[in-house]
């Protein structure tokens, strides 16, 4: 056990070489509404729920959204239209929200 989490955390501490470039950030040199995802789920996989929470708000909802609502959309027999149809405008809503914040909020470099 002690060796799984040893190369877990190993994982985790070496993840950012990893992650992907935005395309819209390296076109335009601005934030898309997606930037931050990455570093906030790292984060959360670590541990650190502020982090995460500081670095992409919307990480959370979105996670919940897909965690909960693709296994009910296409896994179970009872209707599940509303559930997802809220989960997304609840999510879309966070991401939008998130975004205007950042765009509209002081800058940090």
């Amino acid at each position: 056990m002690s060796y799984f989490l040893s190369a877990w955390s190993s994982l985790l501490e070496q993840a950012d070489n990893f992650f992907l470039t935005c395309p819209f950030k390296y076109l335009t040199g601005y934030d898309c509404p997606g930037c931050g995802f990455q570093r906030s789920l790292l984060a959360l996989l670590k541990g650190d729920l502020q982090q995460s929470l500081h670095l992409y708000p919307p990480t959370i909802p979105l996670l919940l959204t897909f965690i909960i609502c693709l296994p009910a959309r296409y896994f179970t027999s009872w209707r599940t239209d509303r559930l997802v149809k809220v989960m997304f405008l609840f999510s879309g809503a966070v991401v939008l929200i998130s975004y205007l914040f950042k765009i509209a909020g002081p800058h940090q470099h």
